[in-house]
């Protein structure tokens, strides 16, 4: 009798097995539906994310930082009045002044024949932004022009440093590099009345 009861038992498992598939095939037409409710979400999913790119491109629109020479400042003041432009002129000799109380600096810059009066309402400057008796300073100054479109109000200053073939032939006529050589000329102090 357990050859019978083990017969029985083979024979039931191989029907279990049988109908497995069966089952699994019924249920693959259901499945089709499913993947094309998957396939919208991924489509949805995929245009919030290509919305999303968009809209962050034009709200950095409006934040974009120019980069203008001053002449072209000041003449298309209604242009970059009101955003934050990247200034580029060279200092006017004998402009550079520093006040102690509250610590600023005040210089002019030109390109041409446009100067433009500017403030930098911080006391560290670099190295390389002095007032250089006998070499021209170029001068970048991050800010915005201020309410009377007469002066610029500076955020953040950088001063370009001779080249290298520029400090070659300074070196060669006896002069040490521009910020660490000749004695520049000394920062004016204003008063604070000033």
């Amino acid at each position: 009798m357990s050859v019978d009861k083990e017969l029985e038992r083979a024979v039931q498992d191989a029907e279990a097995e049988v109908s497995v598939p069966a089952v699994v095939q019924a249920a693959a037409p259901d499945a089709a539906p499913t993947k094309s409710k998957g396939s919208i979400g991924l489509l949805v999913a995929l245009v919030a994310i290509v919305g999303g790119v968009v809209g962050l491109v034009f709200s950095f629109k409006d934040a974009a930082v120019y980069s203008v020479g001053v002449d072209q400042l000041m003449k298309e003041q209604d242009r970059y009045g009101k955003r934050n432009v990247k200034v580029q002129g060279m200092l006017v000799k004998g402009t550079l002044v520093r006040r102690d109380e509250p610590c600023e600096y005040r210089f002019k810059i030109k390109k041409g024949d446009t100067v433009l009066p500017m403030r930098f309402a911080q006391c560290v400057v670099p190295d390389t932004f002095r007032d250089m008796p006998d070499m021209d300073v170029e001068v970048t100054a991050d800010g915005k022009l201020a309410a009377d479109g007469q002066s610029f109000e500076a955020t953040g200053i950088m001063a370009k440093c001779p080249s290298k073939y520029e400090m070659k032939k300074k070196s060669m006529a006896g002069e040490l590099a521009p910020h660490l050589g000749k004695q520049a000329s000394p920062i004016e102090t204003l008063s604070q009345k000033d």
